[in-house]
């Protein structure tokens, strides 16, 4: 199954995230389809940035966003 999830980045203690498309067996910073966007925590005001477009294409198609994308992206919509 195709899922929409962060994948970690960044030194230790220091975490930033992109919003991947990818297998749902792969690990979480294995190998992926395609990049959706970035989220950013570590900054003064916390930094989203997700391609609307191609989240909802691949929402279209069958892929299933995590929670945390999920509550992203609403956030991102609103």
């Amino acid at each position: 199954m195709t899922v929409i999830r962060l994948t970690r980045l960044g030194k230790k203690k220091q975490p930033f995230y992109r919003i991947v498309v990818t297998d749902s067996r792969k690990r979480r910073d294995g190998g992926y389809k395609e990049v959706l966007g970035y989220y950013n925590p570590m900054t003064e005001e916390k930094t989203l940035k997700l391609d609307a477009e191609r989240y909802n294409y691949w929402l279209g198609v069958g892929a299933k966003p995590s929670e945390t994308v999920k509550r992203l992206a609403t956030k991102a919509a609103a």
